[in-house]
């Protein structure tokens, strides 16, 4: 018993020597050190001055050059400080706006169990862009390139009734999708943050309500980051479903072409884009005439033989059916979409062009040398050669076209086998007849999918409705990249020196740039005191105390492209005042040391 007392007495004055001590009511701490992480001397800002060689885009170049990442594996990327700090930005708008939507965030696993990808059909469909690994037990495990099964399982365990709906989880957390060939730096990584959101609903107009909130959030999201985009029409691809929308923020590097009406409000990616309709094929005017082409074998090569122009030809393209070898077949001078032929019905997925072999054997010629009039398979023609009269094509036979071919009198041709199989060009008139189509680069920051029961039918979620009937909910999915975000809004903000932040993303506010402080102590005393008015203000400040020549200051701080930069030098400080200058403007001038601070948090968003 003397023992444990003496333990206790121990513990309460060790507990009294750790207590804060109590003066005039208010608790006094032990002084803490400033904050160092918002001086240049000792943050991690490793800028380099050249391009990196393997950088292709300047989002990339200058990502490196700033300092903000640095590469680990091909497609793996640590985030340094400066970067961070633009990243949490993101993720902090984007997070508001989804609280703001009514959305609930959760924190899904980025390790996921195999049988939930084989209950949706998935694991294999996937293929190699899903990262597969075994576990200790030699149970199948992937790294989750999506959490479309995972949110669906955590439904249909924790929601069971009607009055729970409608629902929108959401998250924001990193994937990995083993890309082929990574590339752009973070804008096609393999592993990267993401925000992907799942919605559940019982009726169509609930679901359309949300889907409809999704759109205006990721919006609000894209404006309140000051970044020029386009909402459009998109393929659903491997995730399944219907309608789909795509946020585009527009840049010259894009990897999409952006479809869009001159004059009306179409907008949709090449891979969905369509075009208005053609009239009907006129009447015949030629009669059929077999023609040798020994030499000819593309649509360049006939139409300068014969002197008519590419769009009074059709090409064949004979890909791999569901059950047997298909042609399609295109007006001369367009190309085949894959993506939507792929979506055709007798076409076999995945998409594959057939042999040449499996061509000699079911056309009886090469390529080159096809078309439709006694063609011996199957074929699916596009809309535009549908609406072609007098057209020339392969005659079937190797080094043979046809001259003065038409429909139905030496083809036949349905309705169901017109499809819409091009891609559209510019010039093409938008399909809702507003204006023609021209094209726009962008890069994809966000997808909203329309998922109907993709995934909730095969993984059996359900919940009872007010009849209490066990009832399958519609799914929506709502995905944007955040890594891939700050990749954009360099793309759309930048210069021959470096970045150009908006001020939301930008990491600091304030940029106070101190010459030659080692040499001067003016020049410490001033900054110091800008720079904590700044703090005190609320401005988040960075402070280039380092011992550099003003030439390497400069050139860093308009790499690093804060918005507001202060310059403090002997020469000003004789004068009472500070150089002041904006990043996308060319010329400073000179304020008030007492009144500069007010005018950049006049400037700043808070």
């Amino acid at each position: 018993m003397r023992v444990v007392n003496r333990l206790i007495a121990n513990r309460f004055f060790f507990a009294l020597l750790c207590a804060p001590r109590i003066v005039s009511n208010a608790t006094v701490f032990p002084p803490t050190k400033k904050s160092s992480n918002m001086r240049q001397s000792t943050l991690l800002l490793p800028t380099l001055k050249e391009n990196p060689a393997d950088a292709d885009v300047v989002s990339h170049r200058l990502m490196l050059r700033a300092g903000l990442i640095r590469q680990l594996a091909s497609g793996l990327y640590t985030w340094l400080p400066l970067g961070l700090r633009v990243l949490r930005k993101v993720e902090h708008i984007i997070r508001e706006e989804m609280n703001i939507s009514g959305a609930q965030e959760v924190m899904m696993p980025v390790v996921q169990p195999a049988e939930l990808w084989q209950e949706s059909g998935r694991w294999q469909k996937m293929g190699s862009e899903m990262l597969r690994i075994k576990d200790r037990h030699e149970r199948d495990f992937c790294l989750g390139p999506t959490h479309e099964e995972v949110i669906t399982d955590i439904f249909r365990r924790e929601v069971h009734s009607y009055k729970q709906l409608p629902i929108n989880f959401y998250q924001i957390q990193t994937k990995f999708r083993d890309e082929r060939r990574p590339r752009f730096g973070v804008m096609r990584a393999r592993e990267f943050m993401m925000k992907d959101a799942y919605s559940f609903h019982l009726d169509q107009e609930s679901f359309d309500a949300t889907y409809q909130e999704m759109y205006d959030c990721y919006s609000r999201i894209l404006n309140r980051m000051q970044l020029t985009f386009r909402a459009v029409q998109a393929d659903t691809g491997n995730i399944g479903g219907d309608n789909s929308h795509e946020f585009h923020v527009l840049a010259s590097s894009g990897e999409d072409t952006i479809a869009y009406a001159s004059t009306g409000s179409y907008a949709a990616n090449l891979e969905k884009a369509t075009a208005m309709a053609p009239p009907a094929a006129p009447a015949p005017s030629q009669d059929l005439e077999k023609i040798d082409t020994p030499n000819e074998k593309t649509i360049d090569a006939i139409s300068k033989l014969l002197n008519i122009p590419a769009t009074q030809t059709v090409k064949t393209l004979v890909v791999k059916g569901v059950e047997s070898p298909v042609a399609i077949i295109l007006r001369g001078d367009h190309e085949l979409n894959e993506i939507k032929a792929a979506k055709l019905p007798s076409i076999a997925s995945p998409f594959a062009f057939a042999e040449e072999s499996e061509i000699l054997q079911s056309m009886g010629a090469h390529p080159g040398s096809l078309g439709p009039v006694n063609c011996k398979i199957a074929y699916l023609v596009d809309r535009d050669a549908a609406a072609l009269a007098d057209f020339v094509c392969g005659a079937n036979e190797d080094g043979v076209h046809f001259t003065g071919a038409n429909w139905h009198r030496d083809s036949p041709l349905d309705d169901a086998q017109i499809v819409d199989a091009r891609n559209v060009v510019e010039g093409d008139k938008a399909p809702d007849g507003e204006g023609t189509i021209e094209f726009l680069r962008g890069i994809e920051v966000g997808h909203i999918f329309q998922l109907d029961k993709a995934y909730s039918e095969p993984l059996e979620a359900s919940v009872l409705d007010k009849d209490g009937v066990s009832q399958i909910p519609i799914m929506g999915c709502y995905g944007m990249g955040v890594t891939r975000l700050v990749a954009a809004v360099i793309e759309q903000n930048h210069d021959d020196n470096g970045i150009l932040w908006p001020q939301p993303l930008t990491p600091y506010d304030l940029h106070i740039v101190a010459l030659n402080p080692q040499k001067s102590e003016a020049v410490r005393e001033a900054s110091e005191n800008l720079y904590n008015e700044a703090l005190a203000a609320g401005l988040e400040v960075l402070l280039d105390d380092r011992d550099e020549r003003p030439g390497v200051k400069f050139a860093d701080a308009d790499l690093i492209g804060i918005p507001q930069r202060l310059v403090v030098g002997d020469r000003g400080l004789k004068n009472s005042v500070v150089e002041y200058k904006k990043r996308e403007e060319k010329d400073a001038v000179e304020l008030p040391l007492d009144q500069v601070i007010a005018q950049v948090a006049a400037q700043a968003v808070i």
